[in-house]
């Protein structure tokens, strides 16, 4: 049985910011806790958001690491209990997100985080009393804003998924304009995440017409515009179409991901200061080599309707396409530029055989796949 759905209120537009305090009242926010990252004040964008509260009583967080921990979620909680807050308002990448979802159960529930991970059996634990959370992205890349998901790393190292309906932002205000800033590296990584969303859900087995036909419509806005959006900032239909792209990958990623999630997750753990959406781009093309072996991807013609989502003659020639677009962007060329070593590998695969993407790839990848996909993206 496949579970189709979509549970969430989207403003989509340029200065969507604006509606940040009728979105607040309709949901029953009165006393929000933003959480941001330092980046996100200093350019300018977290003021936006608090002139579209004028005279509310907010209090912030401004702490959030590149990978969100368990650690700043409990110092994001001391901000929650000193401000007496009733709800959250994320402002700021996928990981200001996720840390306000990890937020949202830890100020309502019971006992450590750890207790409500998806490997852990935590899923239904997550009940509805989690804090209502409000989500503004500022990137174009992980689709937090319209997903049920978030990644931590918690206390013990591992970086972990936390999964509930209970934790979809009861609105997303997506706003292109809070992205003109981004700078170009950010701009490509984050775009990248975005494309592996769209083509990874796409090649997940399970039966979900609605998430196949969004995730490849993303593929084509992200495929057809982050070069323009990574060289000019201020393109405001690139940042659109790219936004757009970040969204819909994860409206369509309730479907599944797979073994470049699951490495990226695990490789994450191992060093948090790793970008997720580089790691992504990294993996890609040996994982798209490896999937193209799996019955439903072959059958289906997964590969071919990727190609011509992006606008390539065939399948085969995606991996290199996307090495290529790699390097257009300034992105490294492999694992081994960012300083991955052969004796992590150990390490990386017992994290991803153990991750929630393991299990959802087309081709369920053994711990000598997982290697020589490791090899194979040095």
């Amino acid at each position: 049985m496949a579970t189709i759905l979509y549970l969430t209120q989207i403003q989509f537009e340029f200065g969507a910011i604006r509606l940040l305090a009728s979105e607040c009242e309709r949901v029953g926010i009165r006393r929000p806790l933003v959480v941001t990252d330092a980046g996100v004040r200093a350019a300018g964008v977290l003021q936006k958001a608090l002139d579209a509260l004028p005279g509310w009583p907010v209090t912030v967080f401004d702490q959030t690491p590149p990978n969100p921990t368990e650690a700043a979620v409990r110092a994001a909680h001391t901000a929650w209990q000193a401000g007496r807050c009733d709800g959250l308002i994320a402002v700021g990448g996928g990981s200001s997100i996720d840390l306000a979802k990890g937020l949202a159960i830890m100020a309502t529930h019971p006992g450590p985080l750890t207790t409500y991970a998806t490997i852990e059996g935590g899923s239904p634990r997550i009940t509805a009393q989690a804090a209502p959370l409000i989500a503004v992205p500022t990137t174009a890349g992980t689709g937090s804003e319209v997903a049920r998901g978030a990644i931590v790393i918690v206390d013990d190292g591992r970086k972990l998924g936390f999964h509930s309906w209970n934790l979809m932002p009861k609105a997303a205000i997506c706003d292109p304009e809070l992205t003109l800033g981004l700078p170009p590296a950010l701009t490509a990584a984050t775009g990248m995440d975005a494309i592996a969303h769209c083509m990874e859900t796409f090649m997940a087995p399970a039966f979900n017409p609605p998430a196949d036909g969004i995730a490849l419509d993303g593929l084509e806005r992200a495929w057809g515009h982050i070069e323009r959006a990574t060289r000019d900032g201020s393109d405001r239909e690139a940042r659109l179409n790219m936004m757009s792209a970040s969204m819909q990958g994860a409206m369509a990623f309730q479907k599944g991901l797979g073994v470049v999630h699951s490495l990226s997750h695990s490789l994450g753990g191992v060093n948090p200061r790793l970008h997720h959406g580089t790691l992504n781009a990294l993996f890609l093309p040996a994982v798209i080599r490896f999937n193209a072996g799996a019955e439903s991807v072959r059958k289906e013609r997964r590969l071919d309707r990727m190609a011509h989502a992006m606008g390539l003659r065939a399948g085969d020639e995606i991996p290199d396409a996307i090495r290529a677009l790699n390097a257009r962007l300034g992105l490294p060329s492999g694992l081994a530029e960012l300083g991955v070593q052969p004796e992590w590998f150990d390490r990386i695969i017992q994290g991803a055989m153990a991750d929630h993407c393991h299990k959802t790839n087309p081709r369920i990848a053994t711990e000598d796949d997982y290697r020589a996909l490791l090899e194979a993206s040095m």
